[in-house]
């Protein structure tokens, strides 16, 4: 059934098809991105579409964000969007390590507070972050990325427990498969390329969530290829 559904990082890459393809089916959607442009682009795709640019890494400019949408009216929240740098401890900054926590858990607790009310008035939502093999593995020189991944899922975990009561299901969901984006043309080498699917390919796992719900897989990580393999079959 169609419903609102809100992305984060919707400009490109994951977030951009999982926008387009939720809109081809029906879903009204909402659509963050810093990037005004992309977000354009994508908005073009998605009718009805209602867009707010903003840098998730900036609490009050992300709050700006989550007061010009109707996020009262969400039944869906995807928050995918990332930041990625791949350096060694020795050389991040103190702003690099801070923006990308902010963006990863920071923005995520800020949305969930924004659809919460909402979903528990009505019984029922879905949260779903976009995790990687980096929330339960630690990888040289993603200190970063590790720790506002691992933060994600223990976040997620907390929700699900809170959201029994008023049918609100949280999620982690990793690719599990290696996806074309610009993030991982700056980090796959020539071996992950070979091997990489455009992100199109995950996006009905998003819906298959957002669809059905499932209250016993809440808190727990999910594979996105494996669940879009599922809703194709």
């Amino acid at each position: 059934m169609p419903e609102t559904v809100l992305v984060t990082g919707a400009a490109q890459g994951l977030g951009a098809a999982i926008a387009r393809h939720m809109a081809a089916r029906g879903d009204r959607m909402l659509l963050i991105d810093r990037d005004a442009v992309g977000l354009a682009a994508t908005a073009s795709a998605c009718p009805g579409a209602l867009t707010a640019t903003a840098d998730l890494s900036d609490a009050e400019d992300t709050a700006r964000a989550i007061a010009s949408l109707p996020c009262e009216e969400v039944g869906t929240l995807i928050h995918n969007a990332a930041i990625l740098r791949v350096e060694p401890i020795e050389r991040v900054s103190l702003s690099t390590f801070r923006a990308t926590l902010d963006v990863g858990i920071q923005a995520a607790f800020q949305l969930t507070q924004a659809v919460w009310p909402g979903m528990a008035a009505r019984g029922g939502g879905a949260l779903v972050f976009v995790s990687s093999r980096s929330g339960i593995e630690g990888f040289a020189n993603e200190t970063a990325y590790c720790a506002a991944k691992h933060a994600l899922e223990g976040f997620s975990k907390c929700l699900a427990m809170e959201g029994e009561a008023s049918g609100i299901v949280s999620y982690t969901i990793t690719p599990g498969m290696l996806m074309h984006t610009p993030m991982s043309e700056t980090t796959y080498d020539a071996e992950a390329r070979a091997a990489w699917v455009d992100p199109i390919r995950l996006a009905p796992a998003f819906t298959w969530l957002s669809d059905r719900r499932p209250r016993e897989f809440s808190g727990q990580r999910l594979s996105a290829w494996d669940l879009s393999q599922r809703e194709a079959a």
